[in-house]
């Protein structure tokens, strides 16, 4: 290994509501945790606009403000957080080791892993030019600030029908456009969709971009077989086309689900790696907020904590025994 190293005893990995709960917890458990935020500091909520479904925070709070919030804490309790990027693991051994900025080997006894996931768009330029302004990845996060008014969701899979039968219930009306003639979504989440009088699926649509300076007020759309394209007034477009977790370089390493989510022991965040822990989106395909995120943070917190006791317990048990053997010869 590089003379560039480091050891710590918790390294975490990553900087939304999971690694910085994480941090927090951690460092009021003396584990002494070093943070490295990634190449997104704060995470997904850096990108949203109005967070009002958090608790504590009656009034509601802008996304980055929030994540400001979360690492003032975590460094109020001792955690050490630093600009850097995980590019390489290798945890073939203890001490666990992770490559930053393709630089420096961090070696650690714990390391707890809240890489998050990135919601998959469309790329289109107006996704990113109005995002947080009427362009949402989460319709459960942000459906509410379009009460009473017109929105569009992107999407054919489960999540996207879910997300549309949410609308329905906040929203005025529903536009869907669906890619092909049909939807990949269960017959059963189909036939909730087609039956809901407030929705309309539009097959064999693509949207061909979203319309608004400061904010979205349409969008236009193109059929694919006839090629007829149509502008259609929205207050919010929303996509829903799956997510994808932030897991690439833990590959070979952690077991991993079809789509790259980390697999966890039930009713924990222990990954397949002893001393290993994921938390957050990385994790988590089905409920994918903020205070579930931070939620497992914590749990991945004591999960370390319990694992690094145990080691000490361990270690110390070793010593007394080799003491023992040595005194008796």
């Amino acid at each position: 290994m590089e003379t560039n190293t480091e050891h710590v005893h918790c390294l975490i990995i990553g900087s939304g509501p999971a690694g910085y709960t994480a941090a927090i917890y951690a460092a009021r458990a003396n584990l002494k945790p070093v943070l490295y935020q990634g190449i997104q500091p704060g995470g997904q909520l850096t990108i949203t606009t109005e967070v009002e479904n958090y608790p504590g925070y009656p009034n509601g709070i802008q996304g980055p403000d929030m994540m400001i919030d979360f690492e003032t804490q975590a460094k109020r309790m001792g955690a050490d957080i630093r600009y850097g990027l995980a590019t390489k693991v290798d945890f073939s051994d203890n001490p666990l080791k992770v490559l930053i900025d393709e630089e420096k080997w961090i070696t650690a006894d714990s390391v707890i892993l809240a890489t998050g996931a990135s919601a998959k768009w469309l790329g289109l330029e107006s996704e990113t030019r109005l995002n947080g302004y009427g362009v949402s990845a989460c319709a459960v996060c942000d459906g509410f600030f379009f009460k009473g008014k017109e929105v569009c969701i992107v999407g054919a899979g489960d999540t996207a029908a879910e997300e549309a039968l949410y609308l329905s219930k906040i929203c005025s009306f529903v536009h869907m456009f669906v890619r092909k003639d049909e939807m990949r979504a269960s017959k059963i989440m189909q036939k909730r969709v087609l039956a809901t009088k407030n929705i309309k699926v539009y097959w064999n649509t693509e949207v061909e971009e979203i319309l608004g300076e400061g904010k979205a007020v349409a969008v236009r759309v193109i059929n694919n077989q006839t090629k007829e394209s149509k502008t259609i007034p929205v207050s919010a477009y929303f996509v829903a086309i799956g997510h994808q977790p932030n897991s690439e370089i833990f590959k070979g390493w952690l077991e991993m689900d079809e789509s790259g989510y980390i697999i966890t022991k039930p009713g924990t965040t222990k990954t397949n790696i002893e001393g290993v822990f994921a938390a957050g989106d990385l994790q988590d395909k089905i409920y994918r907020q903020a205070v579930t995120a931070a939620g497992s943070g914590c749990m991945a917190a004591l999960d370390a904590e319990r694992f690094l006791s145990m080691k000490e317990h361990q270690e110390t048990s070793d010593e007394l025994e080799n003491s023992v053997k040595t005194d008796e010869k």
